[in-house]
């Protein structure tokens, strides 16, 4: 099997409707109304990227994108409800109520400033790359060749300009151009490659992922926000418990979640919790319900809050006071990797500091507490610490059946506490 890195020829193969298997049905309205718009006055435009991966291996994509030679400004005053997103390179993004599709122009190969273009390098990383291109020089500066090729819906044809199509019959995944100099370009590729593998269980090139080893601490270069965002896309893919086995099997989990990675080596049961968890939000992401970054990253960091917190216990501070400082300290330690937003570290810590309630099983409190707003989540905390043994099943039960209960049985368990028997009916 050939597995070196791929490079763009200057002319595509024009793949026709009866060589590919795209069903057309599966193109959304907006993309299509985008695209024809663009073609009408006088515009290249294609469908590019996942969007045609995913369509030629039978997946209905999630996202569109649509790449052109039209300028920014040019797509804007095309399409009323358009806002021009980012400073490295301006993109568009046309809104149709609430969701969107981005429109990019076609961008040409990142070259050093020495060559008088307007990219700019810092440690080997594209910090402006502002050089608009020719769809062929576009489809070079891609990273994978799976995501280079372009869908023409005039024709109904694939234009793959480095084998792609190729590449998605044997399921591979190949980087475009020397996956070293790609990977120092921009370290997150390395992100992308892991979660590709995990998601469409494609197999990466022997080259290009034998450098993914020695250049996860390149990770470190990329900013906390951007590292939030891509950590979120790997453990939200709906493939999570794949996408965490393949940061530890590519030695990336220190340089992504170094609390966590830290907390295994101490503590193999944790391991148990933590797919426990990526299942639940796996399962629940199938089932077309919703999931909560907060959720994932109170797992992955419930280690370094409770040793954090045992140590302020130990030292006297009351429970209240020393959960939120332990909370935030540990919330605060990782936002230095992968920056929490307030709003998430605030359920964060608040989903650690109910489990202590948990414990409590008599008095009106009780009922008051599965009022709270963030009772929920720690309540699904709390079963997930019990089916990973570091509770008792019986929490778990107790507060599964006082929810199911009729408010006159609720009463009731609460009055006897833990007194109460569970059924074997549970």
């Amino acid at each position: 099997m050939e597995t070196t890195e791929h490079s763009t020829g200057s002319a595509p193969q024009r793949i026709s409707a009866d060589e590919h298997c795209i069903d057309e049905t599966k193109i959304c309205e907006q993309a299509k109304f985008i695209v024809r718009g663009l073609l009408d006055a006088g515009f290249q435009a294609y469908l590019v990227g996942g969007c045609v991966r995913d369509l030629l291996l039978g997946i209905t994509p999630k996202d569109f994108d649509v790449a052109t030679d039209a300028h920014p400004n040019e797509i804007c005053d095309l399409f009323e409800n358009s806002r021009l997103i980012g400073r490295r390179f301006q993109i568009v993004h046309v809104y149709f109520r609430r969701d969107y599709i981005e429109v990019s122009t076609f961008r040409a190969l990142a070259k050093s400033t020495h060559s008088g273009s307007s990219t700019e390098f810092t440690n080997g990383r594209i910090v402006r790359d502002n050089t608009f291109g020719t769809i062929e020089e576009d489809a070079a500066r891609r990273d994978f060749t799976v995501n280079a090729m372009y869908y023409d819906l005039e024709h109904s044809q694939v234009l793959d300009f480095c084998d792609g199509l190729e590449d998605i019959y044997n399921r591979r995944l190949r980087m475009i151009g020397p996956a070293d100099v790609r990977y120092r370009e921009d370290p997150v590729r390395m992100l992308r490659a892991l979660r590709f593998r995990a998601k469409l269980d494609l197999e990466i090139a022997e080259d290009t992922a034998a450098p993914i080893l020695s250049m996860g601490h390149l990770l470190k270069e990329v900013s906390p926000a951007r590292l939030f965002d891509e950590t979120i896309k790997l453990f939200h893919s709906g493939y999570a418990v794949n996408c965490f086995h393949e940061l530890e099997h590519y030695k990336i989990l220190p340089n992504l979640l170094p609390f966590t990675h830290s907390a295994l080596k101490d503590d193999e049961d944790f391991r148990t919790f933590i797919y426990a968890a990526l299942e639940n939000t796996d399962a629940r992401i199938a089932g077309g319900k919703s999931v909560n970054p907060a959720f994932v990253f109170a797992v992955f960091l419930w280690k370094s809050y409770t040793k954090l917190l045992e140590q302020y216990n130990s030292q006297g501070i009351r429970y209240g006071e020393g959960a939120w400082e332990a909370g935030r300290s540990t919330v605060l330690q990782q936002s230095a990797v992968t920056s929490i937003a307030k709003r998430f570290s605030i359920t964060i810590c608040e989903i650690w500091k109910l489990q202590n309630r948990f414990s409590r099983k008599r008095g009106r409190k009780v009922l008051q507490f599965m009022q709270h707003p963030r009772f929920r989540a720690a309540y699904d905390f709390m079963c997930l610490r019990a089916q990973a043994g570091e509770l008792d099943s019986y929490e778990c039960k107790w507060w599964t059946k006082l929810q199911a209960a009729e408010p006159v049985e609720q009463r009731k368990m609460t009055q006897q506490g833990r007194k109460n028997k569970i059924s074997k009916s549970i």
